[in-house]
């Protein structure tokens, strides 16, 4: 019996390469995900060869989305450059010629995404730090605030929306060609996770992440929406540098632990956000005591005012401190954020208040186009 990778892999076999050979004999194609109606796969591509293969991947999902069953699919076409390789000189009228040279792409800065006025991402210079938590309450706490909402999971490798807003049906497509945000409480939701199963290991190389996270942004009908907040992955690779690239952020919240190993990496989070000419909002300093439920008994487990400290030596707001508390913990794993499930907590009192923070940050922070700057 036929699974749905063997369909999709049958239906690619008549899509034909710009050299007409089969898509499935070129050696483009990445390792399909397949199941429950979703499907995911990569083209990946010389960037010389990009223009002729964007058409092959127009077929490709169009072919795919026609197979019965199948409601969702995301097909990312990545480009590398070969050593050596370089883009051919575009040809020029005399007419072309005599215009006024347009500004390269970092001097006009990154487009918008249409109805999206303000964007935020939220980082951490490491993993288990509690930064999607932190992400999902700080959306939910600006929500609070009468804004309109989204939350971006560009945490490819390791998507942990789904879980910690119980979403487990997959977006709708638009026209056949865009997806739907899922909505949850009030928020429009999207992540890589509601496309590919939870136990599916995301083995890509960069620019297949550049590629996904890049269509999650722009082939996304976000809406009408004052701010989205990017849950980011963790460090500072080609996600981040994606983002700061692609889209005009508004600025960057650092999420830390007080330990100073965690504070080492947030560190290096906030130079490379500054490095390209992000404005960092401020740091979030999570787990910051631990107040034992029972007798009341505070407890630096991880030590204590890392994160302020280091926030007042760098010169970036400091936006709060979020307890070690069962009750964020549990509430998180059962998918009920905090903030939406216990509104008038004390707990969802903390998130509101950095949330404020964020908010006013992102009304007075400017924008300067990205300027990477790379050092021997």
């Amino acid at each position: 019996m036929s699974t749905l990778k063997d369909e999709v892999l049958a239906k690619l076999a008549s899509v034909t390469a710009p050299d007409g050979r089969p898509l499935t004999t070129t050696g483009k194609l990445s390792e399909i995900v397949a199941g429950e109606g979703k499907v995911f796969f990569s083209i990946t591509v010389d960037a010389a060869q990009v223009k002729p293969w964007e058409s092959v991947r127009e077929r490709a999902e169009a072919a795919v989305r026609a197979l019965p069953g199948v409601g969702s699919v995301l097909v990312a076409l990545t480009a590398e450059r070969t050593a050596g390789s370089g883009a051919a000189a575009p040809s020029t009228t005399p007419q072309q010629a005599q215009r006024a040279p347009e500004p390269p792409r970092a001097a006009r800065g990154p487009a918008g995404i249409p109805g999206v006025a303000s964007i935020v991402a939220v980082a951490s210079g490491k993993g288990g730090v509690g930064k999607s938590t932190v992400a999902v309450n700080l959306a939910l706490g600006l929500r609070d605030l009468g804004l309109a909402v989204g939350i971006l999971d560009a945490d490819i490798y390791g998507p942990s929306l789904p879980k910690l807003l119980t979403i487990r049906e997959r977006p709708q497509t638009v026209g056949g060609t865009r997806l739907k945000p899922i909505v949850r409480y009030g928020m429009a939701v999207m992540s890589i996770g509601f496309l590919v199963e939870e136990e599916t290991p995301m083995i890509w190389r960069g620019p297949m992440v550049v590629s996904a996270l890049t269509q999650m942004l722009r082939e996304v009908e976000w809406g009408k929406l004052d701010v989205m907040v990017v849950d980011m992955p963790p460090g500072t690779g080609d996600a981040q540098l994606t983002m700061a690239q692609q889209v005009p952020l508004k600025g960057a919240v650092i999420v830390s632990t007080p330990q100073d190993l965690a504070l080492i990496d947030a560190r290096r989070g906030i130079a490379m956000f500054r490095r390209v000419n992000v404005p960092v909002l401020g740091i979030v300093e999570n787990m910051s005591y631990f107040l034992c439920p029972h007798c009341g008994t505070r407890s630096d487990i991880f030590g204590h005012g890392g994160a302020r400290h280091e926030a007042e030596r760098l010169g970036v707001p400091f936006l709060g401190e979020v307890p070690l508390a069962i009750d964020i913990r549990e509430k998180s794993d059962a998918g009920a954020p905090v903030v939406a499930v216990d509104p008038d907590g004390a707990h969802a009192k903390i998130f509101r208040n950095i949330a404020a923070r964020v908010r006013d940050g992102v009304q007075s922070a400017g924008r300067v186009a990205p300027n990477i700057v790379i050092e021997a």
